[in-house]
């Protein structure tokens, strides 16, 4: 593998979700910590998996792998580091200052912003020298999805300029109070990311024509802020070998050489390796040690040819949530499940039914232009586009709270406003006025991948907490996003998922934290299932044979409503691709 040629000290994978970085980082891990290198896993992932690729419970403290010497690893964990960051900045004031003022400043504390901050702030903490890391010959970030983990990596430079700059003053004011004392820290950080010699971003990608556009653009943004050293890994190739007589395994075949063949020049000249389609799904020290081997050694569970199965399709589904005429569906899971073809499948059969639809997107790295690739009569389409919304709403308070201010205090608010804290707040707002529609027609909305999605979920609980302690005194009637939320009869919330190992748990990990913020799943959708197609390949015979245990886990034990998708020979794109995705 030309990534793991002299290896710098900090190796980030990045990418897609569902493209692979877990299993390649877990895997790039054992490899350099079995030829005696001290290493650090750190995953960045707010819905990290790599506990369960381990077997163990790592969560936000380093914890060594028994089963691999020389191997520790560390999950950030953006709540428990946020709960951290308060206790720093409360705990010191508490018996000191007023109940009330410190319940204020708790409050400042609350939101998304200090969530954010806090996950970043354990994040820099690796990439300089000190106690923490000092022992470890590399540090592997295996990290969110790409639009979010570009934001990670973009925000040691906004922070370091904007504290050097003095910035800060009013909507971030709780969380930037214990900033200031990390200015060293996040230069440093800025220093480490843009040096060649100590660090080496892998983009991760599947020879998917989509997948490596956003691939592209990923390696021209980060290149712009300085991070140069970048190799190139397509994973999940389907082999030649397994192709003869297999109609399905042709169609994948033929459609990733072309992608391969048309690959975007901006990643022409980047190192490149290639690695095939494994049987096996990736759980376990030995899986991962044989995760950068051909892969072809095949030990056949049902050596026949699969017939697809007979389960739930999406139209069904789309059959119950038709009655309502009008109403809310999330859609929601881990990165690289499917969830932006399964939202544009659920909006244009919805929309071929004659009914009005908004079909939305927050995920920063969504593309749903480029799956309906048409426009169709009652469907219209969006997406919460972060820079439009926070230089939306920026000019909103400009022209609001600023429009009684002198020439200072609009200047102070103007530096206030520059702080990436503000994107979040905008994010969230357009999210609500989004859902609003809802009452009047479906809104489908494909969401960001898990764990931001729970971020902006918290956002929203922190919103309806403070407009219900305004307004709980009034005897006001008032509906917030939230409330609307955890009302089943005007949100359905789809969680989908692969039928393989890790996503299941991921997906069954995310159903715990929507019900624990009171929101009930509606439904299941099993994505893409060879299973549930017909094949005869022997890697993919194998595959779907792994895939029928995963789908009677699901329908035992996770949800009484559910629908598979198959494999399809095209990708779904275009609506009567979509419209026959939805058919099954």
């Amino acid at each position: 593998m030309k990534f793991l040629e002299q290896p710098p000290r900090f190796l980030f994978f990045t990418g897609k979700g569902g493209v692979g970085k877990t299993s390649i980082a877990c895997a790039t891990a054992i490899k350099l910590a079995e030829t005696g290198k001290r290493v650090l896993l750190v995953s960045t992932d707010p819905a990290s998996n790599v506990g369960q690729v381990f077997g163990i419970t790592i969560g936000n403290q380093i914890t060594d792998i028994p089963a691999a010497p020389n191997l520790a690893a560390l999950e950030i964990d953006p709540q428990a580091a946020a709960q951290a960051y308060r206790n720093r900045i409360v705990d010191p004031v508490r018996g000191i200052l007023p109940d009330t003022v410190v319940k204020g400043i708790e409050e400042q504390l609350s939101g998304a912003c200090t969530t954010e901050i806090a996950a970043f702030d354990e994040f820099t903490a690796l990439l300089i020298d000190s106690p923490l890391t000092e022992n470890y010959d590399h540090i592997i970030f295996d990290t969110a999805p790409t639009g979010h983990t570009i934001r990670l990596l973009q925000l040691p430079g906004a922070w370091s300029g904007f504290l050097e700059q003095g910035k800060g003053d009013a909507s971030c004011l709780g969380p930037l109070a214990g900033l200031e004392k990390q200015r060293v820290q996040y230069k440093a950080a800025v220093d480490a990311l843009a040096d060649n010699q100590r660090t080496r971003l892998v983009l991760v990608a599947r020879a998917q024509q989509s997948t490596l556009r956003e691939v592209a653009r990923t390696h021209e943004e980060l290149a712009a802020i300085g991070i140069k050293q970048q190799h190139l890994v397509i994973n999940g190739i389907m082999p030649i070998n397994e192709i003869e007589d297999d109609p399905l395994a042709q169609a994948i075949y033929a459609r990733e050489q072309v992608a391969l063949q048309e690959i975007p020049p901006a990643l022409k000249n980047l190192p490149r390796d290639e690695i095939m389609l494994k049987p096996f799904n990736l759980v376990g020290l030995d899986a991962l040690r044989n995760f950068f081997g051909d892969g072809q050694q095949i030990i056949l569970i049902n050596p026949e040819p699969t017939a697809a199965l007979h389960e739930p399709t999406l139209s069904a589904l789309v059959d119950d949530i038709a009655k309502d005429e009008h109403g809310l569906v999330m859609v929601m899971g881990k990165g690289g499940v499917g969830k932006t073809t399964i939202a544009a499948a659920v909006a244009v059969e919805l929309a071929h039914r004659g009914l009005p639809v908004h079909l939305t997107t927050s995920d920063p790295a969504a593309h749903l232009s480029e799956t309906l690739a048409e426009t169709l009569d009652n469907l219209t389409v969006s997406r919460i586009n972060p820079e439009e919304e926070t230089a939306r709403y920026r000019q909103h308070v400009l022209d609001t709270k600023g429009a009684k201010l002198d020439a200072q205090g609009r200047a102070l608010l103007e530096e206030d406003l520059r702080s990436p804290c503000t994107e979040e707040i905008a994010v969230f707002q357009a999210f609500s006025r989004i859902i609003r529609e809802a009452g009047k027609k479906f809104v489908v909305m494909d969401t960001a991948p898990t764990g931001h999605t729970l971020l902006l979920l918290d956002a929203t609980r922190a919103y309806h907490r403070e407009v219900a302690r305004q307004m709980g005194k009034s005897g006001l009637h008032f509906t917030t996003p939230m409330m609307q939320l955890q009302d089943t009869k005007q949100t359905k919330v789809l969680i989908v998922t692969l039928a393989e190992t890790t996503p299941v748990l991921e997906a069954a990990n995310l159903q715990d934290d929507l019900r624990r913020a009171g929101i009930e799943p509606w439904a299941w959708v099993i994505n893409s299932s060879v299973a549930a197609a017909t094949a005869k390949s022997s890697l993919l015979r194998q595959r779907a044979s792994n895939e029928l245990r995963e789908i009677k886990t699901i329908v035992d034990n996770h949800t009484h409503r559910h629908a598979v998708v198959p494999l399809l020979k095209e990708e779904p794109i275009g609506a009567s691709r979509l419209l026959e995705l939805a058919a099954g």
